[in-house]
């Protein structure tokens, strides 16, 4: 797979093979991985009752409406570019419009794997030591981080 900035402000990422459309189909997959909802998760961190109430009626199921509709808009692009492909070497095109999407996906990825795995500070991980579940879960939470970073540098300036 590779991954590079557009003329038009956007990035092209050109699949190769099916594996690499599978990869890309996992952010979804791993962004709703957690038994509990991103929005529920992030109400955690609230200690006053009375704020917890507000959060679960009025900012959840915004939050959630939200979260959801970004791992849609990503699903569909992402679908469609590999039907575009027959499953084969293909591109996938992100433009400046579809930017927030994508890093509102990757990023609940991330934050899902690291709610399931814990992984900590990456600097501090090797991931030859680390179980093959986790090893691979590790990879994809750095590879959407590369992908956030692009977007960051290129796209979402």
């Amino acid at each position: 797979m590779k991954i590079l900035p557009t003329l038009e402000g956007g990035l092209r990422i050109d699949a190769e093979d099916d594996g690499d459309w599978q990869l890309l189909s996992g952010i979804t997959r791993d962004a709703v991985s957690c038994d509990e909802k991103l929005s529920l998760r992030l109400g955690s961190f609230i200690t006053d009752i009375a704020v917890v109430s507000d959060w679960l009626e009025y900012i959840v199921p915004e939050l959630e409406e939200t979260f959801h509709g970004h791992l849609a808009h990503l699903a569909a692009a992402i679908s469609a570019a590999r039907f575009e492909a027959a499953g084969g070497p293909g591109p996938l095109w992100i433009t400046p419009d579809d930017a927030f999407h994508w890093y509102s996906a990757l990023n609940q990825a991330r934050l899902a794997l690291e709610e399931r795995f814990g992984f900590g500070p990456q600097e501090l991980i090797d991931p030859a030591e680390l179980p093959s579940d986790m090893r691979s879960a590790f990879l994809r939470s750095h590879f959407y981080c590369t992908i956030q970073s692009l977007l960051l540098d290129h796209v979402m300036r």
